[in-house]
């Protein structure tokens, strides 16, 4: 699928997807800021005003009116914050585009941060934030970041702390969307039903007068494992949930490709090398995946169960073997071939629609990368070699720099401690 990129003279970036015969067409806006851009005081402050985004504009001064409105015209939207950026998106028959177009943009541009919307909206976010801390396979994903990058911005929870999310004001959301949204942080990409003129015209005349503010810069993330760390939560729970993280590559880092299909031969699929030996051979863990995940300047590689509490370090052991094999032998060439099929087909898989290519194209651009279509990253998957998963593994698993994170019962540290030496 091809894609054409414009930037506007304020620096506002559009891309198009233009999808002969496709019946439908997203339009999603993505700008750069997330829990990366805040400060400790502001934590939580990128999820508030992507929530308050949604609650009223100026010419539709309400939550209902959008939704309706969207409602009306039979669409598809949300909007999520990340790390790195927030995205909102609306996904529609072809037809409606223009009215899509227009609903999306004046939510992005204009939001009113009613203050009786916002003290209503902390209650939401609240029991958003209580939602998953009550959801053990999820929270510990938050436990995992916190202990693996401590007090930095990426390590903080994205939803903010509940005391701070309380101590938002009208003012607060003002201040940060000025800061934060402006033309040269915003990606706007519209893909499937759409020519690349229309969509080009849209774009210029709603972003193109989109005053150039000046845009907040956020600090480097650093890595500060010196050795292994282990992050305990508590719950009267039957099972753990746990993630084994190590320090892995950056978007930009040419091994990041390898470390992905390392991650796919631990846990890719059913076939991967811990899904089999923890499901189908020893039957402690109903699900479990490894992933390599990137960021702008920093990433992690880390490996996920849920596993009965007893057998936490039987589990914990099995996985270094695992590791520790991939360090000293090189994968058989039948094995390479399936995982890279499994990687090239869920890739192609996962873009049957326009809003999987407007997040394939927009998320690569708005993270500063090189725009890739897929028959480039498939070619980049087919060249990893069996050399470099070898010197991969090595290079991810072979610095005892790891953190494991685990909710459930308490487990001896020092016999933990030495797994993670080992």
């Amino acid at each position: 699928m091809k894609f054409i990129k414009k930037t506007l003279s304020n620096g506002l970036r559009v891309l198009t997807v233009p999808m002969k015969d496709n019946q439908t067409v997203t339009v999603l806006v993505l700008v750069a800021t997330g829990s990366k851009y805040e400060s400790k005081k502001e934590n939580g402050l990128s999820h508030f005003l992507e929530h308050m985004c949604f609650k009223g504009t100026k010419r539709r001064p309400s939550a209902r009116e959008i939704t309706r409105e969207l409602d009306g015209l039979g669409a598809q939207y949300n909007a999520w914050t990340g790390h790195e950026y927030t995205g909102y998106f609306v996904k529609a028959d072809a037809k409606h585009l223009t009215q899509v177009f227009d609903i999306v943009s004046d939510m992005y541009l204009n939001p009113i941060f009613s203050k009786d919307d916002i003290e209503k909206e902390k209650g939401v976010i609240i029991e958003e934030i209580n939602m998953y801390e009550d959801m053990p396979q999820r929270h510990v994903a938050d436990v995992f970041m916190s202990a693996f990058y401590g007090d930095q911005p990426v390590g903080r929870n994205i939803a903010g702390t509940k005391e701070n999310v309380l101590s938002f004001t009208q003012k607060d959301l003002t201040s940060y969307h000025n800061r934060h949204y402006v033309p040269k942080s915003t990606v706007v990409v519209i893909s499937g039903g759409c020519t690349a003129d229309r969509a080009f015209r849209l774009s210029e005349k709603i972003f193109g007068k989109f005053p150039n503010n000046k845009k907040d810069k956020k600090s480097p993330t650093k890595n500060i494992l010196s050795s292994p760390k282990i992050a305990h939560v508590f719950r009267k729970t039957d099972q753990t949930h746990f993630i084994l993280g190590f320090p892995s590559y950056s978007y930009k880092n040419k091994k990041l490709v390898a470390s992905k299909v390392l991650s796919s031969i631990l846990g890719g699929g059913m076939s991967s090398r811990l899904f089999t030996l923890l499901r189908e051979e020893l039957g402690v863990a109903y699900y479990v995946y490894a992933s390599a995940d990137a960021f702008i300047d920093h990433g992690h590689f880390e490996i996920g169960a849920g596993v009965s509490n007893s057998r936490l370090p039987e589990v914990l052991k099995k996985i270094f073997e695992v590791c520790l094999d991939l360090k000293k032998n090189l994968v058989e060439k039948e094995e390479l071939d399936r995982v890279k099929e499994f990687l090239v087909g869920n890739l192609k898989l996962s873009l049957e629609s326009s809003d999987a290519f407007a997040s394939f194209f927009g998320n690569q651009e708005i993270t500063d990368r090189e725009l890739k279509n897929i028959s480039d990253i498939e070619k980049e998957i087919r060249k990893v070699s069996a050399k470099d998963i070898l010197y991969c593994a090595r290079d991810i698993f072979g610095g005892h720099k790891s953190v494991l994170a685990y909710i459930g019962s308490k487990n001896d540290e020092k016999v933990l401690k030495s797994i993670l030496s080992s």
